[in-house]
């Protein structure tokens, strides 16, 4: 099981990318790369979180 810690930072990562795939499918009209950067900024803000959680357990 990964350290909390990597889990929050893998987890700004997945939501630092999910939000320029966002706003690049905006920019290109491209309602794919759209939804797949929303999927994936939503991942990396459930990795966070689990991040916190298991920080707060002492895991």
């Amino acid at each position: 099981m990964k350290s909390p810690m990597k889990d929050k930072v893998t987890g700004t990562l997945h939501e630092a990318k999910g939000k320029i795939k966002e706003v690049a499918g905006k920019i290109t009209d491209n309602p794919k790369l759209e939804v797949e950067g929303k999927i994936e900024k939503l991942s990396g803000q459930a990795e966070k979180k689990l991040g916190e959680v298991k920080k707060v357990f002492g895991q």
